[in-house]
């Protein structure tokens, strides 16, 4: 066992207690910031992600419940219409409560991991969006990590956290999905199809072409958490991803990033969905670098294979083009 000893000058009473691991591999010890925590901007933020995906909902299963294909211009016209017919919410409520369960659960877990390992983190910022109910959300890391070991197990944890809870209800989604031919390309969204998605409907719907499979909101709700759990995984800078690639080759992080962020430039083009190329700008721009880790331990055996289950996880999730 090996301790990183910090000596109690060197930082403020309000830092302490200090963590020290101890176990079979080294430790590394390092002051825990009581942070203030806005607590009325988490709840505004999640009450209204929790507003606008139920009016999305509300709209995918009127939409469902007449064989219509998903439309965007009804889901915005539903702003409109809830102030005079306010229960119309209810009926949006299984594709909003899924796919919030499916997001607390990816950010919960950062955050569960952080204060495990003392680490100061804030609890999710929710980000409501007017078209597919939510652009995701995060949590903020606002202390220093100094151990691979403990980047690792926050930046893991998400991911796995939130592939848990998605796959259940996909599963139900598609038990309550029905086919109607050709339902696929009649809308004015053609949805990608995950590897995992269509592992499932083949099973649900064997034999059933995939362009014929209409979503229940529910399943809908877990593609979209799909979505951004591929999105999260990428290989880049500070994503989810990033951290595991960093936790296991902190040398080769920086190329790594790189070359996959100036790949999605050309994915853009031949996937068809041009939002790639401004994911990639974003990324090179913002995202490539990585905090310095210090550290020489090798990562567990358990964690490695936890880290190839997170990269299979991310290829059963991957969509070239997520959305045309």
């Amino acid at each position: 066992m090996r301790r990183l000893i910090v000596s109690p000058q060197d930082f403020p009473p309000a830092s302490y207690p200090l963590y020290a691991d101890s176990g079979s591999e080294p430790g590394f010890a390092f002051p825990h910031y009581r942070t203030r925590e806005r607590y009325w901007l988490y709840s505004l933020l999640f009450a209204l992600t929790l507003l606008t995906t139920t009016m999305v909902g509300a709209a995918m299963q009127s939409d469902f419940d007449r064989n219509l294909p998903f439309d965007v211009e009804r889901a915005l016209m539903m702003y409109g219409w809830v102030w005079g017919h306010p229960a119309i919410l209810l009926r949006g409520l299984p594709f909003s409560l899924t796919l919030m369960t499916i997001l607390l659960a990816h950010e919960f877990g950062h955050y569960l991991a952080a204060q495990y390992h003392r680490v100061d983190a804030s609890l999710p910022y929710f980000l409501p969006s007017p078209f597919m109910g939510t652009f995701g959300a995060f949590i903020r890391v606002r202390s220093p990590i100094y151990s691979k070991r403990v980047l690792f197990d926050i930046g893991v944890s998400g991911p796995v956290a939130g592939f848990v809870f998605l796959l259940p209800a996909l599963a139900i989604g598609l038990a309550f999905s029905k086919a109607i031919p050709g339902i696929a390309h009649q809308g004015s969204l053609v949805f990608g199809v995950p590897g995992l998605l269509k592992l499932m409907e083949g099973l649900i719907f064997p034999g059933t072409p995939t362009a014929d499979i209409y979503l229940h909101p529910v399943a809908r709700a877990a593609w979209v958490g799909i979505f951004t759990t591929a999105l999260n995984l990428l290989p880049i800078g500070q994503l989810d991803g990033g951290h595991i690639l960093y936790a296991f080759f902190p040398a080769w992080h920086r190329l790594v990033s790189r070359v996959v962020a100036v790949l999605l430039l050309p994915l853009a083009y031949f996937s068809g969905w041009p939002a790639w190329a401004l994911w990639a700008v974003a990324m090179l721009w913002l995202g490539r670098y990585h905090p310095m880790i210090v550290d020489a331990a090798k990562l567990s055996d358990g964690r490695r294979k936890l880290g190839w289950t997170a990269a299979a996880i991310f290829l059963l999730c991957f969509m070239f083009a997520p959305v045309l």
